[in-house]
């Protein structure tokens, strides 16, 4: 359904949450959404300006350079309009550059302002689709927009144009999650920069082989897939050097209530699977302590899989 413009209301607020990509063996192809978000309030304005609190908020508010705005002005601006000068207030609690969406997020905000005052008319497909051309990949666009899980596939990206087949999931069960985010960030262009050209059929076979039980484990509330399903050997392995959380905390899989590790998209951050039976403040010490231990540290986020995407976020 597209964005409508409502001509007695001139702001437009949106909320989009954070997003978790590759899953592991999903490499480029599946992602969730978790239930913490960005929440912008654009209205119609003399110059640009942004109030921003929350998380980086010195990026956030950043007039110049600024991905929404950026976004906003060349999609407008491709379309044949003039981009109206807009005032935004953002509340952001999704880490910048830590392997959370926190650029698609962006890209789909400036996206829908773009829909929403040049009165654009696109419909969810056209949007994901302009979101992940310029993501150059469509994971963190679909789940970010629609919620819960997705899976997606794009081909013939160009710099124009991208055709994009997106799939929604909705888990079965519950599905808690805790997310470990370190202080430092890492440019997904980094990250992709040391994988290799090329793979063997062994290490092919198996992350299709446990990307369809991972799909599995969603769809039938099968959490105690999970230890096997998450196993990768597309990206994990090369990304582990860069991302030390992640050998850190895959230790501690298949034991005390951490069903499954995953590096949350390119990392750095890194996304634990718990059993719902366990205490997730037990699995909080627990993961707290093994960091201690082994001279790491990072901030411990509980959260869950949200079915609210931006496409129903409203605030």
């Amino acid at each position: 359904m597209p964005i409508k413009a409502n001509t007695l209301r001139r702001s437009f607020r949106i909320a989009l949450p954070a997003t978790s990509a590759n899953l592991g063996p999903a490499f480029d192809a599946a992602a969730l959404a978790m239930d913490f978000y960005i929440k912008i309030k654009a209205s119609p304005a003399d110059e640009f300006s942004i109030a921003a609190s929350g998380r980086d908020r010195e990026i956030c508010g950043r007039v110049e350079d600024h991905l929404i705005l950026d976004t906003y002005r060349d999609v407008l601006a491709k379309a044949g309009k003039a981009p109206a000068p807009l005032s935004l207030r953002i509340a952001n609690d999704i880490p910048i550059c830590k392997g959370c969406g926190s650029s698609a997020a962006a890209r789909l905000a400036g996206i829908a302002m773009a829909v929403h005052f040049g009165r654009l008319g696109w419909t969810d497909a056209q949007i994901i689709a302009e979101a992940s051309r310029r993501e150059h990949h469509p994971d963190n666009a679909s789940a970010c927009w629609l919620g819960g899980l997705t899976v997606a596939r794009c081909s013939g990206l160009t710099e124009d144009a991208a055709d994009v087949q997106v799939v929604f999931v909705r888990p079965k069960g519950k599905w808690p999650l805790l997310l470990a985010v370190p202080d430092k960030s890492l440019p997904t262009e980094e990250a992709r920069c040391v994988l290799p050209a090329q793979y063997s059929r062994a290490d092919a076979v198996t992350n299709l082989q446990n990307s369809m039980l991972l799909l599995a484990a969603f769809t039938q509330g099968r959490p105690d897939l999970l230890t096997a399903a998450l196993n990768d050997r597309i990206h994990q392995p090369y990304r582990a050097r860069l991302c030390p959380l992640l050998p850190c905390l895959q230790e501690l899989k298949g034991k005390d209530g951490i069903l499954g590790v995953a590096l949350s998209g390119a990392g750095p951050s890194v996304l634990m699977f718990l059993d719902p039976r366990a205490s997730r403040q037990k699995v909080r010490r627990i993961v707290a302590a093994h960091l201690t231990r082994s001279l790491l540290a990072a901030e411990l986020l509980a959260t869950s899989i949200t079915l609210r995407g931006a496409r129903s976020s409203r605030f």
